[in-house]
């Protein structure tokens, strides 16, 4: 099993950025095209961003053109570039491979947008 620790959130005003970063154990990004997901309280877990093992990328409507997903395969790390954010992207963010049978979740990175 890969071990997957998030980081890089914390409180931003509207409008605001912030760069998470989730680092694997070993090497996955090669292989597997990676994610990142949020959830808001009281809501299901939602798949925001994809970047496969090709450097395509992929995102859901309501990030598209403010966040932005790459990653750094001899880091064996995954970020999520948020710009623009709005108090609707308040969540925890947790990254994982896009796939049928995916990697224990960490404990993810709490991003609070609020004036």
């Amino acid at each position: 099993q890969v071990q997957l620790v998030e980081s890089g959130g914390g409180l931003v005003q509207p409008g605001g950025s912030l760069r998470l970063s989730c680092a694997a154990s070993r090497s996955i990004f090669r292989i597997y095209a990676m994610g990142w997901y949020r959830q808001a309280p009281g809501k299901q877990r939602e798949l925001v961003a994809t970047i496969t093992s090709g450097d395509s990328t992929n995102y859901a409507d309501s990030v598209k053109g403010r966040f932005t997903i790459s990653r750094d395969n001899a880091k064996n790390t995954v970020y999520l570039q948020m710009n623009s954010l709005k108090p609707e992207d308040t969540a925890v963010y947790y990254c994982n491979v896009v796939a049928a049978i995916q990697e224990p979740w960490g404990q993810g990175t709490q991003v609070t947008v609020s004036s």
